[in-house]
């Protein structure tokens, strides 16, 4: 029951693949380990990644990490990219946060370096990449140890875990594939149906007067 209760993480992940693939697409997905832990006075990295059916338009990408000690506390942002990456110097962190990931790889990870017991909370990774429409998040709880737990014997669930995770990626590659062609899709048949109405309005008013243009724009930033 040990190895065993050791790798059911790995089959949760594997089942919620498969819930995934048969899920409507409502956004990117932003990829992150929801809870890490880090020792006092070490350098952890805080990674995050995202998909997307579109390739990164460094004019266009956007993308902001915030920090809050709980889920009621107000949001800060330390680290922003508008253009450009920008790692904002807070009383919080100094300079201890830099920028440690790859847009060419859809990374925006970043890492902490001399992590302090104050660094404990809630970190949360916005990604937005247009022409997806859709604002992609990701929340990680970093909890801050001043000594580390003993080691566990995991052999068994680990060569389990191994296993189970090769057919993992094999599945989430599959989902991505078929959500992007989905996403793709559907934002063709919003276009179509853009112009026929747009069409249809010139007609009716006999050609003599333009169609009353609509906007459409992407979502807000919520930063």
């Amino acid at each position: 029951m040990g190895p065993w209760r050791g790798a059911q993480p790995a089959v949760l992940l594997l089942m919620l693949a498969l819930l995934m693939m048969e899920s409507p697409v409502s956004s990117m997905d932003v990829l992150v380990t929801h809870k890490i832990n880090a020792l006092n006075g070490t350098t952890v990295k805080l990674a995050c990644t995202f998909t997307s059916c579109y390739k990164v338009d460094n004019s266009k990408f956007a993308m902001n990490w915030t920090y809050q000690e709980t889920f009621n506390d107000t949001e800060e942002m330390f680290m922003t990219y508008k253009h450009r990456m920008t790692v904002l110097r807070t009383e919080r962190f100094g300079d201890r946060v830099v920028f440690s990931g790859n847009l060419d790889k859809n990374d925006v990870s970043f890492t902490i370096h001399d992590v302090q017991l104050n660094d404990n909370g809630i970190y949360n990774c916005y990604v937005r990449n247009p022409p997806d429409r859709q604002q992609g998040k990701g929340t990680i709880r970093l909890n801050v140890l001043t000594e580390l737990p003993p080691p566990r014997d995991s052999t068994i669930a680990v060569v389990v875990g191994a296993s189970v995770g090769g057919i993992l990626a094999l599945l989430i590659l599959s989902m991505v594939v078929v959500k992007c062609v989905r996403r793709r899709r559907k934002q063709e048949l919003i276009s179509d149906e853009q112009k026929i109405e747009e069409e249809g309005k010139t007609e009716g008013d006999g050609g003599t007067e333009e169609g009353t243009k609509h906007a459409y724009s992407l979502p807000e930033d919520k930063y």
